[in-house]
């Protein structure tokens, strides 16, 4: 038996071949029952807890699947169900879970009568989760058995596995509630929850009980770390299983002496990001905890470097011993694709730099090998080659690239004149009514669309039938809008994939895999793209769809581009230089793109940066310099157009009071965000700044089937009429149509022009 133990935090749950995607998206469409959903869950657990046993790994996650999200997961075990889900008080069962989720039960004929959980990202990820209500009425009550029934079922199987629990303060810190509301005030009635759970989990059989607290790579204020404290030394008692928190995505900082004093028997340390702490902590931990080490990369695709990683582990195993080390991944691998082992098109000398989440159990094998001195030299050996082989690679760096960024200058980030004088001329341009309507860029996707693309791709039709099918499409979108009278129009994206994964494919630096799916949230799965080297855009991307779309119409035709920040944010991005660089040779292609627009004659160009505020660093006093590079990428891409294109930018579930003045500093004509979900809450902070330019508040919450009626959304119009001037107001979706299905995406648009006319109407 090995002295050192390998641990996973969780793992993908999708299926190699998105078996969950597909079968829970034929559960809500009705072709499929509740029972084979549910046994397709049943399998996808069964491969990853036999696939961890066969590997090696001692202690092995359960709880970590869902059908939805894991934060979901933990509402419905607590009971927390918001009211206007009439819930019955039982047993939360999966079609609740869905409601909650998308705020339409499965198979429902009729409207649904409320808006879905609010969704926002997962700290600094591009996962997203469902995020928890609470009141000062808010009592929790044990209403699920999801984490007990998975621990029996893997418990058959065989594996004794460590059931994943979100922790308290994280939970309660990532809910929200009533403005002013001290979320931790209802901690005193959530502990006895939780106290109950473990004491169930224990008596089933549980060893070990995962803790997830990464709200501990936050800024903690004195009393949030008073209550990390009160809720371990109470949940250490309440179970005869032992207890390990989780920190993880970030360094601990000022947290780092309470989180290694918890009184729990084992604590579990991000690595990776929190590298120079893992000393401190192994020194600080007493002389009877364990110490989990995520020395492999939890969140990117590029293969460990055993050197790097062996000297830290050498380092806590001389402080602790290696009877009280466990090696694990920096965080759960939820993030990072399922195996490299159907991936066809990545050529032998890239494959052979990456490690998704089935080659990561691997490594954790080979790095306890190698520091019990059981393993293979050869094993350092082969790794180490990899390593050096990449770093040598001349496919990595591009001097006229390295030259070009050198030469950008402050004239390259500032438009021509500021927005008043901008404004101006855009609005003659133009010629756009009041409260004028546009959609943030994607149409629905429908098979035949994507059928298209495919067929294209595998050259099954020639270039000229996919042109002419393309442009029928774009025809029939452009006819649509015309036929509703939306006022500034797009062409509907039909040729794209996705809306990095399509600009990636056409710039230099990027590779893409076959099957490197992750989830998105609930069945929304993306396959990011891998930057390995400088970027650069060899010919025009978007050009030849938006100017044929704008023969079509005398409207103004905007055109659609994703901004750097976001291709970066949502790619596995090169981890051999900083971020910021590569960030800036993105916007440099992107800038080329939009002068190319420019010049075929279009007038708005959207520039969509979803990811700007995802990507902020989770330490506010890292916050100055990353939205220094990121606003100044921003301004880069379009820095160079004239005064009279009218720039536009989107982004979606930002909180954006922290970085109000960053926001406005990107200078983009119009921005566009998502607010219908959280009823206009996001517009304080554009009121109390006096945000100077114009904006588009969405009304129609596009992450969910239900379609608003006009007069809700003339209700969102209201209230934003009140904290903004009405001629700085646009109306628009919450974000793109590209996932919804056409009947829906019609009524829902028709609704919202009409909303619009009646605004235009009042004033």
């Amino acid at each position: 038996m090995n002295e050192i133990k390998t641990k996973v935090l969780g793992y993908p749950r999708i299926g190699q071949d998105r078996q969950l995607k597909k079968a829970t998206e034929s559960y809500w469409k009705g072709e499929i029952s509740l029972e084979a959903l549910k046994q397709t869950g049943a399998q996808i657990r069964k491969d990853n807890w036999l696939k961890q046993k066969k590997a090696g790994i001692d202690y092995i996650p359960s709880n970590d699947f869902s059908f939805y999200d894991q934060m979901l997961d933990m509402t419905c075990l607590l009971g927390n169900v918001p009211a206007r889900f009439q819930w019955d008080g039982k047993s939360i069962d999966l079609d609740t879970l869905f409601f909650m989720a998308r705020g339409l039960r499965p198979g429902a004929t009729a409207k649904p009568t409320t808006t879905a959980c609010e969704m926002t990202k997962w700290f600094d990820t591009n996962y997203h989760y469902l995020v928890p209500e609470f009141s000062s009425s808010t009592k929790f009550t044990l209403s699920a058995s999801k984490v007990f029934d998975e621990f029996k079922e893997a418990k058959d199987l065989g594996v004794v596995t460590c059931p994943v629990l979100i922790g308290p303060v994280t939970y309660l810190l990532l809910g929200k509630g009533p403005a002013g509301f001290d979320s931790l005030s209802l901690l005193n009635g959530l502990l006895p929850v939780y106290e109950d759970i473990l004491k169930r989990l224990s008596a089933l059989g549980a060893e070990w009980i995962q803790i997830d607290e990464p709200v501990l790579s936050l800024d903690l204020t004195a009393l949030q770390l008073e209550a990390i404290k009160k809720t371990y030394e109470r949940l250490s008692k309440a179970s005869g299983a032992k207890l390990m928190v989780a920190s993880y995505f970030g360094e601990l900082r000022s947290n780092v002496q309470v989180f290694a004093q918890l009184p729990v028997a084992a604590l579990h340390i991000d690595a990776v990001r929190a590298a120079g702490e893992v000393v401190e902590i192994a020194r600080s931990i007493g002389s009877q905890k364990l110490l989990s080490v995520g020395v492999i990369d939890g969140r990117n695709i590029w293969k460990n470097d055993f050197t790097t990683s062996l000297e830290v582990l050498k380092k806590v195993k001389s402080i602790i011993g290696a009877g009280r080390l466990i090696v694990s991944p920096s965080c759960s691998l939820v993030h990072v694709p399922l195996s490299l082992a159907h991936e066809s098109k990545l050529d032998a000398q890239l494959k052979n730099w990456m490690a998704f989440a089935d080659e990561k159990l691997q490594e954790l094998t080979q790095l306890r090998g190698l520091l019990e001195g059981t393993a293979s030299k050869d094993v350092l050996t082969a790794n180490s080659q990899a390593i050096s082989l990449r770093r040598q690679s001349k496919r990595i760096h591009q001097d006229a690239v390295a030259k070009r960024v050198k030469s950008v200058g402050p004239k390259d980030l500032n438009r021509a004149s500021a927005f008043p004088e901008r404004r101006s001329l855009q609005i003659k341009r133009l010629n756009l009514p009041l409260f004028p309507t546009t959609t943030i860029g994607s149409f629905p996707q429908t098979t035949e669309v994507r059928n298209l693309r495919a067929q294209w791709k595998k050259n099954t039709i020639d270039a000229k039938q996919y042109e002419a099918e393309m442009e029928a499409e774009i025809k029939k979108c452009v006819e649509f809008q015309h036929e509703i009278g939306i006022d500034m129009l797009v062409h509907g994206e039909f040729e794209r994939n996705d809306m990095v994964e399509y600009f990636g494919e056409q710039l230099e630096g990027f590779v893409f895999t076959a099957n490197g799916w992750v989830q998105s949230y609930g069945s929304r799965y993306v396959k990011p793209p891998i930057i390995f080297g400088d970027v650069h855009r060899p010919k025009p991307m978007t050009v030849r769809w938006s100017a044929f779309a704008q023969t079509l119409t005398k409207k103004p035709m905007k055109g659609m581009l994703t901004g750097p920040v976001t291709i970066s944010q949502w790619s596995f991005v090169r981890d051999d230089q900083p971020r910021s660089q590569t960030v800036q040779q993105i916007a440099l292609a992107i800038r080329d793109e939009v002068l190319d627009l420019e010049k075929a004659g279009i007038a708005a160009i959207q520039i969509d940066e979803p990811a700007l505020r995802e990507g902020l660093p989770l330490r506010k006093q890292d916050w100055p310099a990353y939205l220094r590079w990121a606003v100044d990428a921003f301004r880069l891409s379009c820095g160079g157009v004239k005064n009279e294109t009218q720039i536009h930018t989107h982004m979606c579930y930002a909180q954006f009071n922290d970085i109000i003045e960053a926001i406005a500093d990107m200078d983009a004509d119009v921005i566009s965000i998502e607010t219908s979900r959280s009823n206009m809450e996001l517009l304080g902070a554009f009121e109390s700044f006096r945000y100077p330019n114009e904006i588009g508040p969405g009304v129609y919450d596009i992450h969910s089937p239900r379609v608003p009626e006009t007069a809700e959304m003339v209700d969102l119009l209201v209230k934003a009429s009140r904290v903004l001037p009405a001629e700085h107001i646009w109306v628009n979706p919450d974000c793109g149509l590209k996932t919804r299905q056409w009947p829906e995406v019609k009524q829902a648009l028709k609704n919202m022009v009409a909303a619009a006319l009646q605004m235009r109407s009042r004033v």
